[in-house]
């Protein structure tokens, strides 16, 4: 009997032993977590849905220019204002969004050149292009959290978001 009395005090010891190193380090961990879910938005119903890259080359009209964009969908159904949302490649450009709305279920277009924005498409009314054959979009709403982010890599595409 004094083995098992034994046996259970050692089991005690050690379960609270290991308690105490979990509770120590529940902390940190917990704060870690939280420091990255600050960065990235709860589920977002505004995603990047496709890519259209821009081709090497020295073209530069505003009809070349808006063959590459980024297309934004609104997953949700409700119309989501994007004022202040922004759309940023690996480089550091950036588009920010002036006050538009995006219905629910539907889609828009951001084409890198000139034209008259409508409520499917939209200019960043650049003349150089931006999207490279290896590269990243990321959208991030109006307070810098980011949505989504779609990276390709020439012929491959990934999805991160």
């Amino acid at each position: 009997m004094s083995a098992s009395l034994a046996t259970r005090r050692f089991v005690a010891a050690f379960l609270a032993a290991g308690a105490l190193v979990g509770a120590a380090a529940l902390p940190a961990s917990a704060d870690d977590h939280r420091r990255d879910r600050d960065h990235r938005a709860p589920h977002s119903a505004i995603v990047i849905s496709d890519v259209q890259y821009g081709t090497a080359g020295r073209d530069r009209s505003d009809r070349a220019l808006n063959r590459e964009w980024v297309e934004v969908e609104n997953t949700g159904r409700r119309s989501v204002n994007l004022r202040g949302f922004t759309l940023t490649d690996r480089q550091g450009n950036r588009y920010r969004f002036g006050d538009f709305r995006l219905d629910g279920k539907s889609t828009v277009r951001v084409h890198t050149g000139q034209g008259r924005d409508t409520r499917h498409d939209v200019y960043q009314d650049r003349r150089h292009q931006i999207w490279d054959e290896r590269d990243t979009a990321t959208l991030r709403d109006n307070r810098g959290n980011v949505l989504d982010t779609d990276s390709w890599n020439g012929r491959r595409h990934h999805r991160n978001g």
